[in-house]
Formats: C-alpha cells, structure tokens, sequence
C-alpha cells in the first residue's frame, strides 16, 4: 500500500507536486516515512537526491525567491516545525506557464511536501514564532551560481500571508531582479 499521494502538476504547473504521506498517529504521537525512494519512483517521480539542508527561522523571516542557474536543482521540501508559506515559480524559459507561481502552508501537522523540478524560483515566508525548514537536492549548492527574482515583483504578483510582525529579508534578497531581468537557469 502506498505511503505517499501525489497531486502532480499542481495548478497546471508541468513537474510541480505537492506530497502527502501516510501519517500513523495514536495518543503516543505519530510515524510517517518522510521520504522512500521506491514510492517516489512508482509516482513517476525518479529523483536522485544528493545534499540534504536545514534551516531555521523566526517569524516574518523571507527567503528566496532562489535558484541556481548553471546547475539547476529539484528540491523536496517540507516543515517539520512551525508553519510556512512555500513559494515556487516557474522560470523555465519557453514553459507555457513561465512567470506563473503556486504557494502553500507548510506545516509540521500536515506534513505535505512540495516537489519543486529544476527550473524554478523558491522561497518561503515563516508563518509561526519560529520554524524549522528542511529540503532535498538532487544537485549540490555551487556558491558562485546562485540566481534569484525580487520577493515582490508585480508581474508574479505572489500573495504573501499576512504576519504581525515586519518582514525580514536579507539585504542580499531585497536587491534581486525583477523576472523580466533576471538572468535564468
């Protein structure tokens, strides 16, 4: 019996994901495999991931929107503490839904991963007090390739949740390019 359900192509988005594992809860807490290569595989999903990476973060915090240009990456990510809003955006060139982003909440409860294909922009904004972000790669992080889109372009036009506290980006992030600048994977 499988462990994992696959929405593929989520919005109309050609190789975007969202993964829901089976979760086995009782009054003692829970199990949920996080990750099985063969289910990924029977999913039509054949990624071979290579670095793992964590990050924490406190509320309000913004990451993104990330990507690497000569060696793209797929990315599996996932929460297991806290809340976050997840942002993916297609920045495949010649893809018929290029510009076009999909989000959603991350929880440690819900437990749903985002599979994000190589040739998109990522990046998320923490929800909660404080959140624990952990991701897959099936390239590793080459520092000197690192790529990226303003967090606020009008023309993505992303919805950002609402938090009551203010934003923080790093100074690296609030000078990236708008899309129709950026230089792309």
């Amino acid at each position: 019996m499988a462990q994992i359900r696959v929405e593929h192509d989520v919005e109309g988005i050609k190789g975007l994901c969202v993964i829901t594992p089976t979760v086995h809860g009782d009054k003692r807490g829970y199990f949920t495999e996080t990750f099985n290569q063969r289910e990924m595989n029977e999913a039509g999903l054949p990624y071979v991931f290579v670095q793992d990476n964590q990050s924490s973060s406190v509320k309000g915090v913004l990451r993104g929107l990330h990507f690497q240009i000569r060696y793209p990456q797929t990315k599996l990510v996932r929460v297991i503490r806290g809340e976050v809003y997840d942002v993916a955006v297609d920045v495949r060139k010649g893809s018929d839904t290029f510009g076009k982003h999909y989000g959603l909440v991350l929880t440690e409860e819900n437990h749903k991963q985002l599979l994000i294909p190589k040739g998109f922009a990522h990046g998320f904004l923490v929800l909660s007090d404080y959140a624990e972000f952990c991701y897959k790669c099936d390239d590793f992080w080459h520092p000197n390739d690192e790529g990226g889109i303003i967090w606020n372009d009008p023309e993505i036009n992303i919805s950002w949740p609402h938090v009551d506290v203010e934003l923080n980006i790093i100074e690296r992030d609030m000078n990236l390019p708008k899309l129709k600048e950026a230089i792309l994977p």
